[in-house]
């Protein structure tokens, strides 16, 4: 017999727990670009890539990125604030996933 309840219970924890991780890392990358930090992914080459940006696209990325720090309002106690609040955010996201993992995995708590 399928007990509900419990099926319930799973399915609501998983979609909340997903939820911070993805809430707090994505805060975390907004906090960051914010902060004047953007991150730029330099090309890779991949064989079965649909599409890899050109080296002239990511300096036209790096270039923006640069014009909007610049243009920045925020001040330089702001903007470290910011980067403090991202790596935080990055933190939190981090320990929720190896929480999980450490609740998943039943070798790590004794119950194996």
């Amino acid at each position: 017999m399928i007990d509900w309840l419990a099926f319930l219970i799973v399915l609501f924890s998983a979609l909340l727990g997903a939820g911070i991780v993805v809430s707090t890392f994505s805060f975390g990358i907004r906090l960051l670009t914010v902060s004047g930090r953007t991150p730029i992914v330099t090309p890779a080459e991949f064989t079965d890539a649909i599409s890899v940006i050109t080296p002239a696209e990511a300096r036209a990325a790096e270039k923006r990125a640069a014009k909007a720090a610049r243009k920045s309002p925020l001040t330089e106690s702001q903007k470290r604030a910011a980067l403090v609040g991202a790596w935080a955010c990055f933190g939190v996201s981090g320990i929720a996933v190896l929480v999980g993992i450490y609740l998943i995995v039943p070798a790590l708590h004794g119950l194996a």
